[in-house]
């Protein structure tokens, strides 16, 4: 399939009015569905702007590419837009955008269509093509550009298809490099990144083989020889590779736009030996390395448990949600005084969702740990982990009794992998599927029975504690944990206070619910409220665009989704912040007071039928959200008028 299939005349925007990336990507959204090639507006935007959240796709030098696949495509597409004036992408650069390439992939996008758009990527490296494309004012001038240039770069993949073909010497003396692209999409920046490092390599005059892990699978793939003559490695990727087979070698690894923009620093790193040492456990060791790979030890561990909690959480919103309503059922339908003991599993139907939900609620803990391990050690953690989550679940060890397990699994595998690294490469697959986990599992199970014991203690003071909770104590407690779901928006405090309600959900279910959790919801549903408050009551405080998205902020933090407050707290975080975390605290503080209890993680005023005390609850929202409103709209500074 050629570039000119893809590039129609008529999803070209010549003039982009648009001034910033907002509206940008609004403009040319809207171009896509008036042409017919979405089918849904919100969810292709929803695509992109997943993306953009990622890394920018302003990729610097006037161009950005953003670019989503998703079930809105009808057929694939790459819309062309050019702006006269240039617009505010956040380009990489920090410089304006000009030329905008909106690529749109269908969800089964097959082989022709990526190779293609893979194409696309790889001519907007050329400097040459890209200013002849800023000259053109016609849609037929730039399908005609794009004739020539994909006639070239035919004629130059055939020629490099040649010289691959013979393969380098190993007596040559230029230097050898490996490296691997890869972005989430595997559409754009992927091989933007190779061509961009295989053209640098060359001015320096190295040779360079890359792999590349687009959505069409990993092509150019590494052979064991190539990594083992190789100088160095570069892995520019913004989603997971292979890592274990650069053992041993001088790594450097940076996200896929440094593969495009610096690309002679990536090259000169991993030749001059500065780069760290890697390690087939996933550690880069050695070496300066500034941290950008792997981070901090709090970042590591932040990182660790966020693998966890974020593949434990669906387990827990589907299992409470579903033994929630076996509860509601049995209430609805009745139960006898003297067989309150049965709530939720009296009748036939509750009974259903008691089961259903009991059976995914389970693995809550095991997947807490088991994943925790596994980000770790990778997948060799992932056994050992789950056994320390059941093992903490059963020994009454509870959610910080997981917590612990799995961290402690994944440090047993990262043991193990020291203990068996002198073993003959040969037995490497035996060591996957039965030394780790064989050794893994006894270790980390005797070291858990141990740790079971006081943790168990800890555990169940904690739930005496919880349960126990009433008036002052427990209004202190929501406040706390309503404020910090507010101060961040969704960031490590906010998930810490999550974390911490889903947690006690798991041991007060089957007594009506959590107050904890009803404080943590309450509190994470006033911020985006809020934002409507403020632009209802000060209009004048806000643009046009704010006031509309004051509108959307209303089912966002009806639906519990704290986070639609973020980009008016970033544009104004010394006002908006302090303001959110004021309404949250009250709004917590009067749930905790009131004694509140919520059976559900989850779902906003859709699960408003699981509280104890729904219309108060739904009151104290309504309460915190008019004062963090009033508060933000008295302190926010009007907009100044540009003459």
């Amino acid at each position: 399939m050629k570039i000119n299939e893809l590039l129609l005349k008529d999803a070209m925007i010549m003039d982009l009015q648009a001034v910033d990336k907002k509206g940008a990507i609004d403009e040319m959204v809207a171009k896509l569905h008036a042409v017919g090639r979405i089918s849904d507006e919100q969810i292709y935007k929803d695509g992109i702007l997943a993306r953009e959240a990622q890394t920018s796709t302003g990729l610097g030098d006037g161009i950005a590419m953003p670019h989503a696949k998703n079930s809105a495509v009808k057929e694939a597409t790459v819309l062309f837009a050019k702006s006269k004036s240039g617009v505010d992408y956040e380009a990489l650069d920090g410089q304006p955008t000009y030329l905008f390439f909106m690529i749109a992939a269908p969800e089964g996008a097959n082989d022709t269509h990526l190779q293609a758009l893979a194409g696309l990527s790889r001519l907007l490296i050329n400097p040459d093509f890209v200013e002849k494309l800023k000259a053109a004012s016609t849609p037929e001038q730039v399908q005609h550009l794009f004739i020539e240039a994909e006639a070239q770069q035919e004629a130059d993949a055939l020629a490099e298809e040649q010289a691959a073909a013979t393969p380098v010497e190993s007596t040559s003396d230029r230097p050898y490099l490996v490296a691997v692209t890869a972005c989430p999409t595997g559409i754009a920046h992927t091989y933007m990144a190779e061509d961009a490092l295989k053209k640098k390599a060359k001015e320096l005059g190295i040779d360079i083989k890359v792999e590349t892990n687009g959505s069409e699978g990993i092509k150019n793939r590494l052979t064991e020889e190539d990594i083992a003559r190789a100088a160095g490695v570069i892995v520019a990727a913004d989603k997971k590779v292979e890592m274990d087979r650069f053992d041993g070698k001088h790594l450097v690894n940076r996200p896929v736009s440094d593969g495009i923009r610096k690309t002679e620093q990536l090259i000169n790193e991993a030749l001059g030996g500065k780069a760290p040492i890697f390690h087939g456990s996933g550690q880069a060791a050695t070496g300066d390395d500034d941290g950008s790979a792997d981070g901090s030890i709090g970042q590591r561990i932040y990182k660790d448990l966020m693998n966890g909690v974020s593949h434990m959480l669906p387990f827990v919103i589907a299992g409470g949600i579903m033994i929630a309503i076996s509860f509601m059922i049995d209430q609805f339908m009745g139960v006898p005084q003297d067989s309150l003991s049965q709530l939720g599993n009296y009748n036939q139907a509750a009974a259903w969702f008691n089961q259903i939900g009991s059976a995914a609620f389970g693995f809550m803990l095991p997947v807490l740990a088991g994943f925790i391990a596994s980000s770790i050690s990778d997948r060799p953690g992932l056994i050992v982990g789950f056994a320390a989550g059941a093992l903490a679940s059963s020994g009454g060890a509870g959610f910080l009794g997981a917590l612990i397990g799995g961290f402690l699994a994944g440090y047993v595998i990262k043991f193990l992998r020291n203990v068996f690294k002198g073993l003959p490469k040969s037995l490497d697959g035996i060591k996957t599927i039965l030394f780790y986990p064989v050794f893994g599992l006894l270790i980390t199970g005797f070291l858990m029975l141990m740790i079971n014991v006081p943790m168990k203690a800890i555990n169940d003071g904690l739930n005496t504690f919880l349960t126990g909770l009433s008036g002052t104590n427990a209004a202190l407690l929501g406040a706390l944990l309503a404020a910090m779901m507010a101060a961040d928006l969704g960031g490590p405090i906010n998930k810490a206070a999550y974390v911490f309600g889903t947690a006690t959900l798991a041991t007060t279910v089957a007594e009506g619910g959590s107050v904890v959790m009803a404080s943590v919801m309450a509190g994470g549903m006033v911020p985006p409220l809020a934002i409507f408050v403020a632009t209802l009551l000060f209009k004048n405080k806000f643009t046009k665009d704010q006031k509309e998205a004051g509108l959307t902020n209303i089912v966002m933090g009806l639906s519990f989704v704290t986070e639609g407050a973020i980009p008016f707290a970033a544009a104004d975080p010394l006002r908006a912040i302090p303001s959110f975390i004021v309404g949250s605290a009250l709004t917590g503080a009067l749930v905790g007071a009131f004694d509140i209890q919520l059976m559900a993680p989850h779902g906003g005023i859709f699960v408003v039928l699981l509280l104890s005390k729904p219309l108060l609850f739904l009151l104290f929202i309504l309460i915190g959200a008019i004062v963090s409103g009033i508060i933000f709209g008295l302190l926010k500074k009007e907009p100044e008028v540009i003459a």
